[in-house]
């Protein structure tokens, strides 16, 4: 099966964020992404105003991804992050002040490496975590929402997922994978 056909770059409907990350306090580069407002405007909408810090969390101050770790990384499926409640993979939240949001369709398939999917505890529970795949998932589709996809930085999310794990159980990264600065292109 061909892989998905993604939209063209510049397209208006696609929004595209960037990840600037470091590897235990060290640069590591920047990941791009194009958001896929097109088939999934709701959650490309929640991703985007964590990555521009846009939405304003119980007390009115900004929340978002900036500063937050990578928790949770599997060589040969994923990198997931997005928990900037608790950095363990436990905290949830979404843009509407809830813990979570319906799935909004499958349309998009984890048909190759690089796509932004939400992370979920079963249907209709998307928050704030996302996971990048690093190969094809196929067993996700129709559990998971594909979101975006990788359009430069791939080689820093291979970098990511050669990092050594074992730190406080088997997924979590010895060393701490942050997104240093993030925002909208």
């Amino acid at each position: 099966m061909a892989p998905t056909q993604l939209p063209a770059s510049g397209n208006p409907l696609v929004g595209s964020v960037f990840f600037d990350m470091t590897l235990g306090g060290e640069p590591l580069g920047r990941i791009t992404f194009e958001l896929f407002r097109d088939v999934v405007p709701k959650t490309a909408d929640n991703f985007h105003h964590f990555c521009t810090g846009e939405s304003k969390g119980p007390a009115g101050r900004p929340q978002g991804y900036k500063g937050s770790k990578f928790h949770r990384i599997i060589p040969n499926f994923m990198c997931q992050g997005g928990d900037f409640l608790n950095g363990d993979g436990s905290g949830s939240t979404c843009i509407w002040g809830f813990k979570s949001f319906d799935d909004e369709n499958f349309a998009r398939k984890h048909d190759q490496p690089g796509l932004l999917s939400m992370a979920n505890a079963g249907p209709n529970t998307n928050g704030s975590q996302f996971f990048i795949t690093t190969v094809p998932t196929p067993f996700l589709d129709g559990k998971h929402v594909v979101f975006g996809k990788v359009v430069d930085g791939m080689n820093v999310v291979k970098k990511m997922e050669a990092t050594r794990t074992g730190y406080k159980g088997k997924d979590v990264p010895n060393l701490d994978v942050v997104i240093a600065q993030c925002g909208e292109m």
